[in-house]
């Protein structure tokens, strides 16, 4: 008989719910889900009706509390955000526990990486979708090219999680399933790769001038853009012979010309305004936009001329932009939302007008393009392509290709398949093929193909 293993669950957002899930089948598994406000804890705990969960309330900043709660128990599972797992690491290493994380490794969470070896604990992490199941495809082709003689000459993968194309009925093609203002600010994000063995830097600014087609399916009108630093995966994916490494995101056609206006006129703004302050007097959105743009008309046709003058845009491009904004309401005398910013006021709109309704589904696309070279000097194109469907008015393809990865890690670090100790990502083969397994046992898989 197997003795109880004690589960600590921070965070109860939409990816918690299937790496709960999943864990929860094994009756020896007890879950303890935590939240800083027990009602969403309860609420969260009360949809398995299983005696194997319970919920507290948990203030992670709260050194003393965290620390109790984590001695409890055996293991972590941290989905709060990246910022706080350093504190929750000190934590687990203290107190001889594992820690299983979604996040990227920040040099804050490596800084715990011998002190982890020396305690005996796995503080594993970027085991959901990306980081994820794409590093577990990536290492997987890279070690088969290799293992044959073969080199990996180019690397290129994109990665987007959007509605499904019959609910892409807004002028960015996009609904928030997490924070907008999230979203937006990593649209300001530098971004760095090798293409064609020079390394290219792309400022924020510019960002969204550097978006192109994707071509994955004729049925999807992708674009992508970089993002952020690909630069490390030569090394972290073992492929220095590569000339061109890339990893970007997805979204749909007209995405990056919208949020290049939106930029233009000043919408991604982040500094305070005090006119915009919430205990500032109500302003009509149409009053907004024309302080935004510094003038003093709020006629719908003169703030339009002035937004086509400033981006610079023409025909039916401009159009779409115009048509966007209208849709938003920046024109009209809806009252906006005052949340301090140019950026926070916009994104309350668009959270409003952005959500997911009830009968609509998400959608997850992600492909890896290799370009191999092999051992004779023949060349070949190969991809690794995961598409995946969200369920209306259930589980979303976002929450259930992170949370079951990150549960089946979580499985693995307690039945010591996963034994490996220090601060680790799914790099290594011993971590990635039992992953991949257990990931593809739970019809999670991407489907190899030569082109």
């Amino acid at each position: 008989m197997v003795n109880n293993r004690k589960i600590l669950l921070l965070g109860s957002g939409f990816v918690a719910g299937p790496c709960a899930e999943f864990l929860l089948r094994l009756p020896e598994n007890k879950v303890t889900v935590a939240s800083r406000r027990i009602s969403l804890a309860r609420a969260f705990a009360a949809k398995f009706n299983s005696p194997n969960i319970t919920a507290i309330s948990l203030d992670v900043s709260d050194e003393a509390a965290l620390e109790a709660e984590v001695a409890r128990h055996d293991i972590v599972i941290s989905l709060v955000p990246y910022t706080q797992h350093p504190i929750i690491f000190k934590a687990a290493v203290k107190h001889k526990k594992h820690v299983v994380t979604t996040s990227y490794v920040s040099p804050a969470m490596m800084e715990y990486d011998e002190a982890a070896k020396a305690a005996g604990v796995t503080l594993m992490n970027e085991i959901g979708l990306d980081p994820g199941i794409d590093h577990l495809y990536a290492v997987k082709t890279i070690k088969e090219v290799h293992d044959a003689g073969g080199k990996i000459v180019s690397f290129v993968s994109y990665c987007g999680g959007l509605p499904a194309p019959e609910d892409s009925n807004n002028p960015l093609g996009y609904k928030f399933s997490w924070s907008s203002r999230g979203v937006l600010l990593a649209l300001r994000n530098s971004a760095k790769f090798f293409e064609n063995g020079g390394l290219v830097d792309i400022s924020g600014e510019k960002l969204m001038t550097v978006a192109k087609p994707i071509y994955i399916y004729p049925g999807f009108a992708f674009v992508g853009y970089p993002n952020r630093d690909s630069t490390p995966y030569t090394e972290r994916y073992k492929i220095p012979e590569a000339q061109t490494v890339i990893r970007g995101t997805l979204r749909y056609q007209g995405f990056p010309e919208f949020i290049k206006g939106l930029v233009q006129i000043g919408f991604l703004d982040d500094k305070h305004v005090d006119w915009l302050s919430p205990s500032a007097a109500p302003l009509p959105w149409k009053t907004v936009t024309a302080r935004a743009l510094g003038v003093g008309t709020e006629s719908e046709s003169d703030l339009v001329g002035v937004v086509l003058a400033r981006t610079g845009l023409k025909g039916e491009e401009g159009a779409r932009l115009v048509s966007g904004l209208r849709w938003i309401g920046m024109f009209s005398s809806e009252p906006a939302i005052h949340r301090g910013t140019l950026l926070d006021t916009l994104c309350a709109t668009l959270e409003e007008k952005m959500q997911y309704g009830p009968t609509e589904r998400d959608m997850v696309m992600l492909q890896h393009v290799f370009g191999i070279e092999h051992a004779d000097g023949s060349k070949e194109t190969r991809t690794s392509t995961g598409l995946w469907f969200g369920v209306p008015n259930g589980e979303t393809a976002m929450a259930r290709t992170v949370g079951v990865p990150c549960g089946i890690a979580t499985q693995m670090v307690l039945d010591g398949t996963i034994s490996k100790r220090g601060v680790l990502a799914p790099m290594e083969e011993d971590i990635v093929y039992p992953l991949l397994e257990g990931i593809n046992k739970e019809g999670i898989f991407m489907v190899e193909a030569t082109i």
